[in-house]
């Protein structure tokens, strides 16, 4: 029987992976050179305690563009985002954004996904990863032929593979993973929903869910997950690999009012934002509210509030308010980010995160 959590990995020690420690990741975009920022926080400070830069390659599809092989990839949801490129996926709110950017990363943030484009960006594209650290050409390819439609480049949870979508040679859309050493041979893993729909990837061994707003529950057991067609909000894993559909979903709980999935506050509850622009405890195994709901913004102010991350212990999120579809906002418009440590419960208190390092673009990822 495979583990079907993250807790089976054994994690390196250093500022990326410590108790207590938040990780953001923010796309930094020169003249020549571009990069994933990805930085340690102390969230009691907000000081940065480490950071560790990815490079970009140039190939890499980190935007998409006219004349260029329109391609899904996380990667273009955290760079290449703007009113003239939106999200390759059909939804850009922050509960679905947030994890599918953890999900180019390994638990242990030393290698990143990326979606690579052929010569001339036009016809065909390929995966491969890049180290924290390394130098702007140090990219490793590990597909490359004439015909590769690979797609949606994520890393297993140990960073030995990059899983992906891919077109075989039927025609019929799989999902398939390449490991970072050896000879990198595609292993196929299983059927796949076509590039529409991301891929997560987690369990020992690593199994692959194609889904949005996947999250796992601390045990393992159960995640959350949104699917076109599939009604319902929390699922039992599963040992296979493959899209969420009616007949792979099992132990469904549909979530009563919620529109967004922010994260697990313990085995059995999630919280959820609302309809109404709140936040609210939910049970994951009745479905129904779970104490009072948490305001962040007034009804009047013209400004949302999206969920990013719960941290490890259940008791605190992490929320970006901004105006609507204002998170891309440049120029005399820019009034800089304004993210907030919100209560998981009511009663508690709300903090403004204050930092000049960050801004609109960067993402909260993992609160260990």
């Amino acid at each position: 029987m495979p583990y079907l959590g993250n807790r089976g990995y054994a994690l390196p020690d250093s500022p990326f992976t410590r108790k207590g420690t938040v990780i953001t990741a923010t796309c930094n975009m020169g003249a020549r050179y571009a990069s994933i920022s990805v930085q340690a926080w102390d969230p009691e400070t907000w000081r940065p305690r480490a950071e560790r830069q990815f490079p970009i390659p140039s190939d890499a599809a980190f935007t998409n563009y006219p004349g260029a092989k329109a391609v899904n990839s996380p990667l273009v949801d955290l760079c290449g985002v703007s009113p003239d490129a939106p999200s390759p996926y059909p939804v850009s709110s922050l509960e679905y954004t947030a994890p599918r950017v953890r999900a180019l990363f390994d638990l242990a943030f030393t290698r990143m996904a990326v979606v690579l484009r052929d010569p001339a960006g036009k016809t065909t594209s390929h995966v491969g990863f890049v180290t924290g650290g390394a130098d702007q050409d140090e990219v490793v390819r590990l597909g490359g032929t004439a015909r590769d439609d690979e797609q949606n480049a994520v890393m297993s949870p140990d960073g030995r593979s990059v899983w992906f979508t891919y077109t075989a040679h039927d025609g019929k859309k799989r999902i398939g993973s390449r490991s970072v050493a050896g000879d990198h041979c595609l292993s196929d893993e299983g059927p796949a929903a076509g590039h529409g729909v991301p891929l997560t990837i987690s369990g020992k061994p690593p199994r692959a869910v194609q889904a949005n707003m996947v999250r796992l529950a601390p045990n393992g057991r159960r995640l959350t997950a949104n699917a076109p067609k599939v009604f319902g909000n929390v699922f039992d894993t599963w040992n296979s690999s493959g899209p969420l559909t009616g007949a792979s979903a099992h132990g469904t709980t549909l979530l009563s009012g919620c529109v967004g999935v922010v994260g697990w506050i313990g085995d059995d509850r999630v919280l959820c934002r609302t309809s109404s622009g709140s936040f609210q405890a939910v049970d994951a195994r009745t479905g129904r509210a779970s104490g009072a709901p948490i305001s962040v913004v007034g009804p009047y102010d013209g400004t949302v509030a999206e969920g990013m991350l719960v941290s490890a212990d259940g008791k605190k999120s992490i929320v970006s308010v901004h105006q609507p579809n204002g998170r891309k906002r440049e120029g005399a418009e820019y009034e800089g980010p304004d993210f907030r440590v919100v209560p998981t419960t009511s009663g508690g208190s709300t903090n403004h995160i204050s930092s000049n390092l960050l801004s609109m673009e960067t993402m909260f990822l993992e609160w260990w």
